[in-house]
This record gives structure tokens, sequence and C-alpha cells, in this order.
């Protein structure tokens, strides 16, 4: 996602959420940063299982995903549980980020194939830790399998 991060090529980035001012919030916090990288966003399910199958040179499989769990029709799991059981999307990293707390979510993520479960944070300098944090650590520090 940043400048830093020594990757050969632009790293995309597939944000799923249904609310506004959380999306609003994770891009101006990945701009706040000068993350460079391409964050598409799609609002629900559906779509975000739709662009994952649909996929052009303009619009590649993304590096990450960053999904909500708590999306109107196709529920953040059910589409996480699609992902890791498509052999063509299952190495893509999943980073669910939610408001959820419940101890069944978190389980039940992880037990879906969740690479890391990440509690929606307060403010906007909550959020600018929370995007850092991801930045660093999913798209800098780490090597993860293409795509």
């Amino acid at each position: 996602m940043s400048e830093a991060s020594s990757q050969s090529h632009q790293i995309h980035i597939l944000l799923v959420e249904d609310n506004e001012l959380d999306a609003r919030a994770t891009l101006r916090a990945a701009t706040r940063l000068k993350i460079t990288n391409t964050i598409d966003h799609v609002t629900n399910g559906a779509s975000a299982l739709e662009y994952l199958k649909d996929r052009t040179p303009e619009r590649p499989l993304p590096d990450l995903i960053l999904l909500d769990l708590d999306l109107q029709g196709i529920s953040g799991l059910d589409v996480l549980a699609e992902v890791k059981g498509d052999p063509s999307l299952a190495s893509i990293p999943v980073v669910i980020l939610t408001t959820s707390d419940r101890q069944a979510d978190i389980a039940g993520a992880y037990d879906s194939g969740a690479s890391a479960y990440v509690s929606k944070p307060v403010g906007l300098d909550g959020w600018i830790d929370v995007v850092e944090r991801i930045d660093e650590f999913w798209l800098s520090v780490i090597q993860t399998p293409p795509t």
C-alpha cells in the first residue's frame, strides 16, 4: 500500500464495506498515509464476488481483501467461504475489518480461512493507526503468494 513498499507491481486492495462512513474513513486514512496503491470499494457481498470473478487486465485479482462481516444480502462470512473455497482466489489474504467482537464471529472467521481479524477503530486517528498497521504488515513486511 505505501510508497515504502517494494512491490514489483501496483498493489490492488478490495475494500468490502457497506457502511459509507467506515469506507470513507478507511480511504481517508489511506490518503493521509500517502498510500498510493489501488483501493477498489464495493458495498455488498454480491458485488464483492462479482468483482472477484469478473477479472480484466484493468482489474486483476486483489492482493488483499478488507472485508466487513455485517453486509446486506450475502454476509462477509459467506464471501470469505466463497473466496477460500475457490482455488483461484484462496491464496488472497482476507483481513476481516468489522465492528463485531463476538467470539463466535471471530472463531467463524478464522475457521473459514480469514488471515486476520481486526475490530474497527473509533475516530480518524484510530482508522489511520489500523490502516497503517495493515499496510505495514500485509503489504510491506510479509510476502504473500502471487495472485
